[in-house]
């Protein structure tokens, strides 16, 4: 006898489904809405920025203060104690509300164009999309882009900047009030600037900011990109490198930043912290010539090496919580529409 025992055929009757990759959220991005597009990258730029201020503001303190007072502090670690000593906690997070504000700001402005100058650039040399941009195309994008936010950022960038020096123009007497200055706020500040200067104060150190972020985004972008496409294993995108190689091309994308423009980030300090409400703010160039006349070109290095610590986490948490975001809302909007 042969074997008696029932077959049982199974028919496979669930229908396909073209499931979005989690990660591949740059595939079908410019058949989305644009207006989309924009809102998820301003999203994801707000919370890219207040990564970044969590993860280094203490060390951007120390930096300013470097910046504007290079003779005042032997080293970072004097500069960092004795602030502490001083101030506390609330020292060393001097400008944190600015800082915040500015940061959320400048990315959420920064990353909403720095996709709409995406797509421009991919439409100008012919691609149908983002994510074959290589990395120099990706950096003139981010150099469009910064030119935008620098709007954002001067004021309050100068908000910030005049907080976290605050005791060092009182002590020096620079400051009209002296200590009792310490207790103004945020606030406080920028209604006395407005009162005095209108609108136009908000802005001091405008031309040192956009000459700040034009270059520094080209070579953030560029960075960023260029080691994420080194970064990508065989056989898999740039977007499924996983968080710490995305941390690591986000740290390397802000070194590059920085390192490349210092000494621009010193001059636009100077002009913020030494432009006193009613007095007129100096020129770029005149700072310029300035510093390296009196001080000699190494004052225009000050606070490099606490501002290349802060920044490689900074950048990476901000870059992780970009593309995390983005990721999360491009799976919901894919599944709500």
């Amino acid at each position: 006898m042969g074997d008696q025992r029932p077959h049982i055929t199974i028919v496979d009757t669930v229908p396909i489904v073209d499931i979005p990759d989690h990660h591949d959220h740059d595939k079908p991005r410019f058949k989305r809405n644009p207006a989309a597009d924009a809102i998820i990258d301003f999203v994801a730029g707000c919370n890219g920025g207040i990564a970044n201020v969590v993860v280094g503001q203490s060390l951007d303190t120390v930096k300013v203060k470097m910046q504007t007072f290079p003779t005042l502090y032997k080293n970072a670690f004097d500069c960092f104690f004795q602030t502490f000593r001083k101030d506390g906690i609330r020292g060393l997070y001097a400008g944190t509300v600015p800082a915040l504000t500015a940061n959320i700001a400048e990315n959420s402005v920064l990353f909403c164009f720095y996709g709409v100058c995406q797509k421009l650039v991919m439409l100008s040399v012919g691609k149908h999309e983002i994510k074959h941009l290589n990395p120099l195309e990706n950096a003139l994008a981010g150099s469009g882009a910064a030119f935008f936010c620098s709007f954002t950022l001067c004021p309050t960038e100068l908000i910030k900047c005049r907080l976290q020096a605050m005791r060092e123009m009182a002590t020096q007497g620079k400051l009209e009030g002296g200590l009792e200055r310490l207790k103004i706020g945020p606030v406080g500040l920028t209604r006395e600037i407005l009162h005095a200067e209108g609108i136009r104060g908000m802005f001091k150190g405008l031309t040192s900011t956009m000459a700040r972020e034009i270059p520094g985004y080209f070579f953030f972008f560029g960075g960023y990109e260029a080691s994420r496409r080194y970064l990508t294993p065989k056989g898999k995108t740039k977007d499924d490198i996983g968080t710490l190689r995305t941390m690591l091309a986000g740290g390397i994308g802000g070194i590059a930043l920085w390192t490349s423009i210092f000494p621009t980030d010193v001059v636009k300090s100077r002009i913020q912290v030494n432009s006193t409400v009613g007095n007129a703010a100096p020129s770029f160039f005149k700072t310029l010539l300035q510093i390296h006349r009196e001080e000699g070109i190494r004052a225009l290095y000050k606070g490099l090496g606490p501002c290349l610590l802060r920044t490689f986490p900074s950048s990476g948490a901000l870059f992780l919580a970009v593309e995390v975001t983005k990721d999360v809302m491009y799976n919901v909007y894919d599944n709500v529409g």
